[in-house]
């Protein structure tokens, strides 16, 4: 049985195949049309016909979505992609294709992913964040992925910073709340927050590149980030206290992050010692489809 996996991205949409065992046998993209349902349902579609008459084997279907399935109506919630929102995107696809689909959030799977053969293989609980464009998270205890009654769990990006100080802005977010630490760790988030402390509008990537020339201001603007996970992190180990924490998404290739984050956090984590590791993911951007072909997969336990 092939695990077919389909990431559904606010730009792209690709579908990955593994085997049992974890290798690709297959990954196409294509760009999502964002803002039509039904092109966005067409899509999905064409790819897993394409795949699935190439490819001629049995398989399982998962699909990575930037939102959420609502127990109570199962229809799309809390989605970035906002064509999505209110549409039973289950259903839909299950008529079409006359074949069982699984939709979890994106990075949900991004978490299975890296808890089944990635940065956090063998552990028994593993937090994993993704910070790019925005800001989640998703936990797996025991291998399983964890789905809560409201289907929020590991909306980590959605509460406050912790330990707040006078420099850290209460910018508005998308959720309607001020302050969310996607409005501060996510890319945009940081680059806003910079521009804040320094006057310089610069990509989170320019920062880096000037940290890299011993350029005092960019430490600094990033030692901040730094802290602000840290404090953040600190919140998520004190409430569940994760075996790994795993980070992904654009943000997480800031190098500093690795070697700092976990000496800063020990000032805010009830405890004498922390010896939580932080690993960056193993997958990087193949996660999230991989993640949702396990998801498929799952299924079948």
């Amino acid at each position: 049985m092939l695990q077919f996996g389909i990431d559904l991205g606010g730009s792209k949409t690709e579908i990955i195949a593994l085997t049992a065992t974890g290798e690709t046998l297959l990954r196409r993209r294509t760009p999502t049309p964002s803002h039509d349902y039904q092109a966005i349902v067409d899509n999905i579609v064409a790819l897993v016909t394409a795949s699935a008459n190439e490819l001629n084997q049995p398989y399982t279907l998962g699909i990575g979505i930037p939102g959420a399935v609502s127990p109570m109506t199962g229809r799309i919630k809390n989605a970035n992609t906002v064509c999505l929102i209110g549409q039973d995107l289950t259903a839909d696809l299950e008529q079409r294709l006359q074949h069982p689909v699984i939709i979890a959030n994106d990075a949900d799977c991004f978490a299975l992913s890296e808890a089944t053969d990635g940065a956090g293989a063998g552990a028994k609980s593993v937090f994993a964040v993704i910070m790019g464009t925005g800001c989640g998270g998703g936990w797996v205890i025991n291998g399983a992925l964890i789905s809560g009654p409201n289907a929020i769990a590991g909306e980590w990006g959605h509460n406050p910073l912790p330990w707040r100080s006078d420099q850290d802005t209460q910018t508005a977010c998308y959720c309607g709340q001020k302050g969310c630490l996607e409005t501060l760790l996510s890319g945009p988030g940081l680059r806003q927050q910079a521009l804040a402390e320094t006057g310089i509008d610069q990509s989170v990537e320019a920062w880096a590149a000037a940290e890299a020339t011993a350029d005092a201001q960019a430490a600094k603007v990033l030692l901040n980030h730094q802290l602000r996970l840290a404090k953040a992190l600190a919140g998520i180990i004190n409430t569940l206290d994760p075996h790994v924490i795993v980070l992904g998404g654009g943000v997480s290739n800031l190098a500093g992050i690795y070697a700092n984050v976990p000496k800063l956090w020990g000032e805010f984590v009830f405890s004498d010692t922390v010896v939580t590791p932080l690993r960056k993911a193993l997958h990087g951007d193949s996660s999230g489809v991989r993640g949702a072909a396990w998801l498929g997969a799952a299924r079948l336990k």
